[in-house]
């Protein structure tokens, strides 16, 4: 049965579809008890930065010695795979490769071999139902398993490992911000360019920037501000993508991103398992403390207002044309930086939970909605309205009447 919130992570296109019911980021994440379950605690708001990212031992910024040709940044994620390929750490890692008639198209692959891993290089826009071939790499008698993958996959993922019966199992995440359709994304490319076809490299930088880079060699650096974001379509981000709470992919053992790497990548390295992961690596990878610049209140704050509006169904604030290269150029030079900027990404992704999840699906509000987010939100006046906070339901609740 179709659902309004389903990324098609893959578990309904299993043979046992309603694992879904307990496995789905978006009808009763529990992330406190999955942190535990999977790190062996919960985040902890007195650490910093725990409770904007999630459980952690370490952060790093990284990048790899010798950057891989056609990786999106220097190709750490890809390494990782390969080093647990080549050392016989797993039998076989599940991620993406590109449709072989649309390379912007995810699909689901199995890769056994070492140099398998170098097609699966870059990024790709859309779901694809990557756990689907779960039970295919168990019937194939594969017992030691990498996966790579988006929060919601990943939550579906822990949520269900104890019952799939792997030996041992590598979660490597990637942070995600929104997804759309690949039909979708291609609108995007047709805006950004007369000749889209021309593109083979897209990525929403920490610098307020995007970069594209064309089969010819040229590269083009638009400012966020010039985006032609007005011209897409009011769904372009689906619901699920608009109140997602989980951008930095708590449950993975590393997450690989680049929020917070000031032009390199930003590694979370969340348990033992994932240090060993990152020991694979030796000295293939240079790593360095994360920095931070800068104050994000504002931009929050600018940003939730223009949400608000875009929830209510109201236009959004436009700048005006002659003073949008001016903010444009302003913005890397005194907007949040580094940490600061993944800090600001994080909480405006889950301003944008309550705003959105209140205006369309105000009774998943105090199941979707997890005690921390709340926290995220509470510094910019979004508080939890009657029955909306799952805890507070509990705590309302009549108390059954003691029987003689």
């Amino acid at each position: 049965m179709p659902r309004t919130l389903c990324t098609d992570c893959g578990i309904s296109r299993t043979t046992t579809p309603g694992r879904c019911g307990h496995a789905c980021q978006f009808i009763r994440p529990d992330y406190a008890g999955m942190e535990a379950q999977v790190h062996g605690r919960s985040r902890d708001p007195s650490r910093p930065d725990e409770l904007h990212f999630g459980p952690f031992r370490r952060m790093v910024r990284a990048a790899l010695t010798a950057p891989r040709p056609g990786a999106q940044w220097t190709g750490i994620t890809t390494r990782l795979a390969e080093r647990l390929l080549e050392t016989g750490a797993v039998d076989a890692v599940l991620t993406m490769a590109p449709d072989p008639e649309d390379k912007w198209r995810p699909v689901p692959v199995l890769v056994t071999k070492p140099e398998g891993m170098a097609r699966c290089r870059g990024m790709r826009m859309g779901y694809a139902p990557l756990l689907a071939l779960l039970e295919p790499a168990r019937e194939r008698g594969y017992r030691r398993l990498a996966v790579i993958g988006i929060p919601c996959q990943v939550h579906a993922l822990r949520r269900l490992e104890a019952e799939l019966g792997f030996e041992r199992l590598y979660v490597i995440g990637t942070p995600c911000s929104d997804n759309t359709t690949t039909e979708r994304f291609h609108q995007f490319l047709n805006l950004l360019s007369d000749r889209p076809e021309t593109i083979t490299y897209l990525e929403f930088r920490a610098d307020f920037y995007v970069e594209l880079r064309f089969d010819d060699g040229r590269v083009k650096e638009i400012p966020f501000l010039l985006l032609p974001i007005s011209k897409l379509p009011t769904d372009f981000f689906p619901l699920t993508c608009r109140t997602c709470v989980d951008y930095t992919n708590v449950l993975a053992d590393i997450t690989v991103g680049y929020m917070g790497g000031q032009g390199e990548q930003w590694l979370l390295v969340r348990n033992e398992r994932g240090e060993e992961l990152l020991s694979l690596l030796g000295d293939e990878v240079r790593l360095s403390e994360p920095g931070t610049a800068g104050k994000r209140q504002g931009p929050v704050k600018g940003f939730i207002e223009n949400t608000k509006r875009a929830a209510g169904g109201l236009p959004l604030r436009q700048m005006p044309d002659w003073l949008r290269p001016i903010v444009g150029w302003l913005m890397p030079k005194v907007g949040p930086k580094g940490l600061e900027f993944a800090r600001a990404r994080v909480e405006m992704k889950a301003s944008e939970t309550v705003l959105h999840l209140r205006r369309e699906q105000p009774r998943r509000m105090k199941h979707m909605v997890p005690p921390h987010v709340w926290e995220l939100v509470r510094p910019y006046g979004l508080e939890a309205e009657p029955g909306e906070r799952h805890d507070a339901v509990k705590s309302e609740d009549p108390v059954p009447e003691k029987r003689a």
